[in-house]
């Protein structure tokens, strides 16, 4: 079967289930109110950072495209759903690419105009605080953090088909991201820096310090992307539907 077919297919699944239309809708609100309400705060943080406030509403947004991706694959293991995909696709490895690209394509867009709409939010509010910031580092900030969710929502996918459940995997990815990044990472020295949330978020600042840069820090949330959509891809074709 060819690959436009199916990706249509995953797409119908996706679009009738209000639950994901949900998570993408969560993810614009709560993206741009947590921006707009940083850009509204006022701080005399020497270590303010008014290009990250403008996108500082990605750290509770991206619990939701966290939710898109591991849901999106886990309505499959249920009441025998892969089963019947696999039916239709026998190809596992072209259905999963045509999951995975169902995943992508609307986190991204919608991931593109709620950077957008943050930025604009957030510089309403930050006046002239915002005034340094130049035209690249804006679009850098815009593309990165589209980028950075769409990764994200990718990463729970790979690891859901891994897990074959989406419970199991936001109990394993949100408490990463809320405890063990923001807690435990701040002593973990250097390595902090190449965790997946850490990593790419360091697109969205100003000024950095450490080894990787914003891009290089993007590739390294792409790394850990590609592992979990590997693994999962090992585990479709190594296991029973």
């Amino acid at each position: 079967m060819q690959f436009a077919p199916v990706l249509r297919s995953e797409w119908l699944k996706i679009r009738t289930l209000p639950s994901l239309l949900g998570t993408l809708l969560a993810l614009f609100a709560a993206t741009t109110a947590f921006s707009a309400i940083a850009g509204a705060s006022t701080t005399q943080d020497p270590d303010f950072d008014p290009l990250f406030t403008t996108q500082s509403g990605v750290l509770p947004g991206q619990i939701a495209a966290i939710s898109f991706g591991a849901m999106a694959v886990s309505q499959e293991f249920h009441n025998g759903a892969l089963r019947l995909s696999l039916t239709a696709v026998p190809r596992r490895l072209g259905w999963y690419a045509a999951k995975a690209t169902a995943i992508a394509v609307p986190v991204f867009l919608v991931a593109s105009a709620t950077a957008l709409a943050s930025l604009i939010a957030a510089r309403a509010g930050l006046g002239s605080a915002a005034d340094g910031l130049s035209v690249g580092e804006q679009v850098r900030a815009v593309a990165g953090c589209s980028v950075y969710l769409t990764l994200t929502a990718l990463l729970a996918a790979g690891l859901a088909t891994l897990l074959r459940s989406g419970v199991a995997t936001l109990s394993l990815i949100i408490p990463f991201i809320l405890v063990v990044s923001f807690v435990i990472g701040d002593a973990a020295g250097t390595a902090v820096e190449f965790m997946p949330d850490r990593a790419g978020q360091l697109v969205l600042q100003r000024t950095h310090e450490g080894i990787l840069g914003p891009w290089s820090g993007l590739g390294v949330t792409a790394l850990w992307t590609a592992a979990a959509l590997l693994a999962g891809a090992w585990s479709l074709r190594r296991r029973d539907a």
